[in-house]
């Protein structure tokens, strides 16, 4: 592992792998290493379509093996224990190593808890594809018990579903929940009615200091009109967590409450990566989070031949929101300025833009904010939301494969609604086929030119496959985002 000219890059989230991708594509002549723990790419802004069958996990979490067939990667699943800048050096848990001439740090951030006593131990993250797993089997444990028991007490706590911080993914994961859980309740036979979902937040709104701040009404209407309607608690701290019992108090008051559930899904806060944590960089390049402060060419400023990026970095003067647009965009500028580097060239800072936002409000439901200026809601917007993250997929090849899939499903396949729910007449199911078809035709119309764009702008190679432009891409091109 002594090879010096060697590029490392650790992580492959959005960061890390369309970072190796590009470099690729640019056919960058030195080693390119990408090393992550995982065997798969966690596509996280559709991790609820996982979790709720409208999408399979060949499309949501795809390996590394075949996003870079074709390309001159070399993916190593291992974990890292210690990062050298001094001597430039990344020590594996393996026991191996590699020597670097450029490192790219793309770990991202890990779920944080504020240190609330028992959350970490007895709350669901939601960040992984095993965590949807796990949240899956999780919830039908409880649906089942509660349509097998007769204790009432019991069974509410096996119905009453707390999620825990009412940012974007708090509340797509209550919306989708409220949509998702009746469905499943009610094929064991049970009243959806009984159902609570509880969207718990600090701060008296939702969506609180977010890029999505915008949409809250948008939101508040949506998760009032899910199949159970969202109940809100907010101006609330959770004070315990415990495996039957969410513990908490209102602000201006000191008296606590409980609320006794079996499901407690935690999507507040973030925490920075140990790795990152233990960086010899002076305190005067971290933040308060302890996050790397790079420049605006995305390196750090004692060590330039390392670059950062993503949730696990602050670009300096310029913080910018924890999107997946925004790692897309960093992705290909630390690639053309480490191959600028290596040729002692002009590096260039980075110079996102945030093309719009989008959210999941329940199954087939979202909204589309298109540069601010333009929202599309209900099953058009969740179908522009799909496409276009299906043109963020890593490859053109991973990229027609799952779209072709989800096409499939869109047009032949219905998701079942709850019978006691379902209130709609000969003419609405008419209307409702309608705006099926016409959500499928601006997607199809997104996919076609946004795709053909892609291919004349970027020409890739007949060798290998390189990173896939999306629609937003195409817009921003031609007028110099689980939220994008």
């Amino acid at each position: 592992m002594e090879t010096n000219q060697s590029t490392v890059i650790l992580g492959g989230g959005f960061v890390g792998l369309f970072c190796a991708l590009h470099l690729s594509h640019k056919h960058y002549p030195h080693p390119i290493i990408l090393i992550d723990q995982n065997a798969r790419f966690v596509f996280k802004p559709l991790l609820f379509e996982f979790l709720t069958g409208e999408m399979e996990s060949e499309q949501v979490l795809p390996r590394y093996e075949e996003l870079l067939q074709g390309s001159n990667v070399t993916f190593r699943q291992d974990t890292i224990s210690n990062v050298d800048l001094v001597s430039k050096r990344v020590e594996l848990g393996s026991g191996l190593h590699y020597n670097y001439s450029n490192l790219v740090l793309a770990l991202g951030s890990t779920q944080g808890y504020f240190g609330t006593e028992g959350a970490q131990e007895n709350a669901f993250a939601f960040r992984t594809g095993e965590d949807a797993i796990a949240l899956e089997k999780h919830l039908r444990q409880c649906l089942l018990k509660a349509s097998q028991t007769n204790n009432e007490e019991h069974r509410q706590a096996s119905l009453t579903f707390a999620v825990v911080g009412a940012g974007p993914s708090g509340v797509e994961m209550a919306a989708t929940l409220a949509d998702l859980l009746p469905i499943w309740y009610e094929q064991l036979g049970g009243n959806i009615k009984e159902i609570q979902v509880i969207l718990i937040n600090r701060s008296q709104e939702i969506l609180t200091g977010d890029i999505n701040s915008h949409l809250r009404k948008t939101a508040l209407l949506s998760l009032k009109s899910r199949t159970v309607p969202v109940k809100l608690l907010l101006g609330v701290a959770v004070q315990t967590v415990k495996p039957n019992q969410l513990i908490y108090k209102y602000k201006d008051k000191d008296e606590v409450e409980v609320l006794a559930t079996e499901t407690i899904i935690w999507t507040a806060g973030t925490a920075t990566n140990l790795v990152i944590q233990n960086l010899a960089i002076p305190p005067e390049d971290k933040d308060k989070h302890g996050l790397p402060i790079v420049k605006p060419t995305l390196q750090l400023s004692h060590f330039p031949e390392v670059f950062a990026a993503g949730d696990c970095a602050v670009v300096q003067d310029h913080p910018l929101p924890a999107l997946a647009q925004i790692a897309y965009q960093q992705a290909a500028t630390i690639a053309n300025n480490i191959k600028a580097f290596s040729e002692h060239k002009e590096l260039h800072p980075a110079k996102p833009k945030l093309r719009g936002t989008l959210m999941k409000l329940g199954i087939k439901q979202g909204v589309a904010n298109l540069f601010n200026k333009y929202e599309i809601q209900g099953k058009i917007g969740d179908l522009i939301r799909n496409a276009v993250y299906l043109e963020m997929l890593p490859t053109p090849i991973h990229n027609f494969k799952a779209t072709k899939e989800w096409l499939t499903d869109e047009i032949f396949h219905q998701y079942h609604k709850p019978q006691s729910i379902r209130e709609y007449n000969q003419e609405a199911k008419k209307y409702d086929w309608i705006a099926n078809w016409i959500g499928g035709s601006i997607m199809a119309i997104i996919l076609v030119v946004g795709g053909t764009f892609a291919w004349r702008v970027m020409r890739p190679s007949q060798e290998q496959p390189q990173p896939n432009s999306s629609l937003f891409d195409h817009y921003s091109r031609n007028n110099p985002s689980n939220s994008i």
